[in-house]
């Protein structure tokens, strides 16, 4: 650990209320506060609490009034429909001042919900700050999620108004979201007052009713609206857990905390400063698009990108080039899906010459462990710092980084780095002993928390308590596995439940995913364990290979089988692959590990709600049955 970093991480564990009091001055406050952090009743934190401000005008306004009002502050790019559209921080301001006017004409209030389900669009991000500027607390849900999951949050949520559009689109498909909208409202329990929809040139639907209108309708005679004074620990959103069984798992945001510790990590974590262009690909329907592409950038000041399209397919593997080139992308966010993706299509990186990319020093990737591999063939294509790091959606922002902005560590291969200041981790054991350098075992971050992270759960206190602080007491439960190494590096492997025992031997699937993708002709893989009677788990891989292999299935199994004997060791039991076309995977790009798991076990599983493409998981079992892996039913 670096002296410069090693300070400053120093003292937000020592002193995290005087680290973060200082920092806080950062952020514009109609009332700043007197008191930093409130401790009286754990594990319920409480930072900022008599502080006043609003998050709209800190993403939008305080620049306006610091000069910044024509400064380019959201560029859209829709490789999809082929439009591109730049917006000031004055006309973004004018457009969010007008629609919270469109808001509080139609009923909405400090305090009340709004559902928004609505694809990569600008609306979607004038809608989240609109909601924000009226104390509103927004909800939202990933466009074309199905009807009944869309039903499940407007109960859990109780909103007032359901903000959407007629489509959105996908490579080669259309995906309406009027008949799922109408599915889900004519379902739930709870039932919204007005419904806004915004007509997709092309693509209009009709509307019902008197309750049902278009974006222009709502917007007539539409006056700018001031923001409101917000208390901090009043909820800027909810946003609710995916893959989840049962009630959905509704994560709050605090509005003091949040745009204190999101404006810090722009310059401190990503090193982006006021001037740059930043992009983060993912879906305003997760918590990266939430956190950056959306708060983190406008807190900020700095020029953030909206992209409508996929890594691949939007027309071609070189699309991430091309916005890179284009827009002067300083720094790119994404998931590492997304690069094995690029990979598979374009091992050789042939799209990627045609681009000039001199202004690009940095990638980051999250969502899911980067495996080495593919982060070393990033690293040599791109010739930048490729940095893996770790973070969740109930903590808002990375809990493990290298801190560009800080000062840059030594990278290793498959590690998301140190820990982020603000987060105190350790690695705990089941007899909640701490384990020792490299030994493995459960992952926690002791408590308090840092600012931004979750408070609680929407109307459901006892469920934060016992879900995620009860397992192991003054500490918050990451349900992550994994190590910190000699040097304080942090080791993601795996979920917790992606552990898998053989024969008493507790194995990280990661390790095992890590010695698989490094195969010459391995896109991506996935390691589950299957059930067996005489060793309890045995791993089984998938694998899925890079386009225009020639070498045989075959050779390819046995020689990945003899790669995790060799750097595993013959105590994984490591004795069967296979290869398969495609992975399951979430629309955020997780492999649905759990899913395969259970196909594998035949066991019985729910269509999980996030799923990208259903018809894998028929091809998984088709693909498991022909290689005689189970039986066909």
């Amino acid at each position: 650990m670096s002296i410069k970093f090693k300070e400053i991480y120093n003292n937000s564990i020592k002193d995290p209320e005087k680290f973060w009091e200082d920092i806080s001055k950062d952020i514009f406050w109609y009332k700043k506060p007197s008191k930093i952090l409130n401790k009286s009743n754990p594990p319920f934190y409480r930072w900022f609490e008599d502080g006043t401000t609003n998050t709209c005008f800190n993403a939008l306004d305080i620049h306006i009034q610091n000069g910044l009002g024509d400064k380019t502050a959201l560029i859209y790019d829709s490789p999809i429909t082929g439009k591109k559209s730049k917006f000031t921080f004055s006309n973004l301001k004018e457009k969010v001042a007008k629609f919270a006017w469109a808001l509080q004409n139609q009923g909405v209030n400090k305090g009340d919900r709004v559902i928004i389900y609505m694809p990569m669009i600008p609306e979607a991000v004038i809608a989240m700050l609109a909601c924000g500027r009226i104390g509103a607390i927004h909800s939202v849900v990933f466009g074309g999620f199905a009807a009944n999951e869309l039903a499940s949050r407007i109960d859990d949520s109780k909103a007032k108004i359901l903000v959407t559009a007629s489509c959105g689109f996908e490579p080669g498909r259309t995906v309406k979201y009027k008949p799922l909208v109408d599915k889900a409202l004519e379902i739930a329990k709870h039932k919204t007052e007005k419904l806004i929809l915004y007509q997709r040139e092309g693509n209009e639907v009709d509307l019902n009713n008197k309750n049902e209108l278009s974006w222009d309708d709502a917007l007539k005679g539409a006056q700018e609206l001031d923001c409101v004074e917000m208390n901090a620990n009043d909820f800027a959103y909810i946003l609710y857990t995916s893959g989840t069984t049962g009630i959905p798992k509704g994560i709050v945001r605090d509005i003091g905390g949040h745009i204190v510790a999101l404006k810090w990590t722009m310059k401190n974590i990503y090193n982006i400063n006021q001037n740059d262009v930043w992009w983060s690909a993912s879906d305003i329907g997760w918590i990266v698009g939430h956190s950056y592409i959306v708060y983190a950038p406008l807190f900020k000041g700095c020029t953030t990108v909206l992209f409508e399209g996929k890594p691949v397919g939007t027309p071609d593997a070189g699309v991430f080039w091309r916005v890179i080139s284009e827009h002067k992308i300083k720094s790119l966010f994404t998931a590492p899906t997304a690069f094995r993706a690029i990979k598979k299509e374009d091992p050789e990186g042939k799209f990627f010459s045609k681009y000039d990319l001199s202004c690009f020093e940095s990638l980051f990737l999250a969502g899911e462990r980067a495996d080495p591999d593919t982060l070393k063939w990033a690293e040599s294509l791109l010739k930048v710092p490729v940095i893996d790091h770790w973070w969740q959606t109930e903590t808002s922002w990375a809990i493990s980084s290298n801190c560009t902005g800080i000062e840059m560590q030594n990278t290793k291969y498959g590690s998301a780095c140190m820990p982020v200041p603000g987060y105190n981790v350790k690695v705990l054991k089941t007899d909640k002993t701490e384990a020792k350098a490299n030994e493995m075992g459960d992952i926690v971050v002791k408590l308090p928390l840092p600012p931004g992270t979750f408070p609680t759960l929407w109307n459901a206190d006892e469920r934060y308590k016992k879900t995620y602080m009860s397992n192991y007491e003054g500490y918050y439960q990451t349900y992550d596995a994994g190590h910190i190494d000699e040097d304080g590096y942090v080791w993601i492997m795996s979920r917790t439940d992606d552990i898998i025992n053989v024969a008493g031997h507790r194995l990280s699937t990661g390790a095992i995913e890590e010695v698989l993708s490094e195969h010459k002709s391995v896109a991506e893989c996935a390691v589950l364990g299957m059930a067996d009677t005489l060793k309890g788990q045995l791993p089984i891989g998938l694998l899925a290979l890079k386009a225009g292999v020639k070498q045989s299935n075959e050779e390819i199994v046995k020689e990945c089988i003899q790669m995790v004997r060799n750097k595993v060791g013959p105590v994984a039991a490591f004795k069967t692959a296979i290869v398969v076309k495609r992975l399951p995977k979430t629309r955020s790009g997780k492999i649905l590990r759990g899913t395969i798991r259970k196909i594998a076990d035949n066991e019985e599983y729910k269509m999980p709600a996030t799923i990208d493409d259903p018809t894998i998981l028929t091809e998984i079992k088709e693909d498991l049955i022909n290689n005689n892996i189970i039986k066909n039913d």
